[in-house]
């Protein structure tokens, strides 16, 4: 099938199967698969900034989908994720003027690429770590229990003696968060936004893989409300990039359509998924994701392809 707009012969069958299973991830782990969505439309021949663009009006449809899901589910804190997206926004400003300085200086494809690696490994290996081991301490005190009636928490965490200190920290003004059943300073939120707003203004899509995370360490919000609030958030910050891309002319509304009729369906499969599952085992599943990305990358450094 030929898109006009981006003048590129695409299998819709194949744009749906890309949709679902970034769908599904994103209902599920609350990202948005940009890692997986712009290699897989540049696999196709569609140029990166149509894929780029493509992809955000893509998220902004399955995330208001998945969203609508969770939110239904108890799964969004609205006053957080709005809090966020004005971080959000402007972090992404930030990263995308860090960008500009280094097609200036010539380096960017380089820089980026390493950057990425780096944060996409520390992610995967620090939530490794902390669902790994407060899994293990979970079996560990219901297999010392004698009664066997004692039960770990859905959503403990290994890591919860340092979220308790952050939240301590008491710079007014401070912004109760009722949904997620925390009070927390105002700036400390939107330093989490602001930083995952960088990541997705300098390395490129959603950045869930380091809000989610961040929301769950950092704030201190369960699981399931931080991949349901991220969702949400990503609907407001992903609509701003698609708008800036939209009249640049680097989307392809039409390919971001058909992709959503896969989504549409992943998306609420992933969101309803995430009632079966506890917290750390939803943060555990989640290590495989950045290691994806990184392969990516790494991929491309040493094939001599350009991203």
């Amino acid at each position: 099938m030929f898109f006009p707009i981006s003048h590129a012969y695409v299998n819709p069958i194949y744009l749906v199967v890309v949709g679902f299973l970034i769908g599904v991830l994103g209902g599920f782990f609350g990202v948005g698969g940009s890692f997986i969505a712009g290699p897989a439309l540049r696999l196709v021949g569609i140029d990166w900034n149509f894929a780029v663009g493509t992809d955000l009006a893509h998220i902004v449809g399955k995330s208001v989908v998945a969203a609508k899901r969770h939110r239904a589910l108890g799964n969004v804190d609205l006053r957080l994720g709005l809090i966020m997206a004005i971080g959000t926004i402007a972090g992404a400003e930030m990263g995308a003027q860090l960008i500009q300085a280094l097609k200036r200086a010539g380096n960017v494809n380089f820089v980026v690429s390493v950057v990425s690696i780096v944060i996409y490994l520390s992610i995967s290996a620090f939530m490794l770590w902390e669902s790994w081991k407060t899994l293990a301490r979970a079996k560990s005190r219901k297999a010392g229990s004698k009664s066997g009636s004692l039960r770990a928490k859905s959503d403990e965490s290994a890591f919860q003696h340092v979220t308790t200190a952050i939240q301590r920290w008491r710079i007014p003004p401070m912004v109760s968060l009722p949904a997620s059943g925390v009070t927390i300073s105002l700036w400390i939120i939107l330093l989490v936004a602001i930083v995952g707003g960088l990541c997705s203004g300098f390395l490129g899509g959603g950045a869930g893989y380091i809000r989610m995370p961040s929301m769950v360490y950092v704030l201190g919000i369960p699981t399931h409300l931080a991949v349901g609030t991220d969702l949400f958030e990503v609907i407001i910050s992903a609509s701003y990039g698609t708008f800036s891309h939209a009249i640049k002319g680097n989307v392809d509304i039409l390919i971001a359509l058909v992709m959503h009729t896969g989504a549409a369906i992943g998306a609420q499969l992933g969101a309803i998924s995430t009632q079966y599952f506890a917290g750390p085992k939803i943060r555990l599943a989640f290590v495989p994701l950045p290691l994806i990305g990184a392969a990516i990358v790494i991929y491309t450094m040493f094939s001599g392809h350009k991203l």
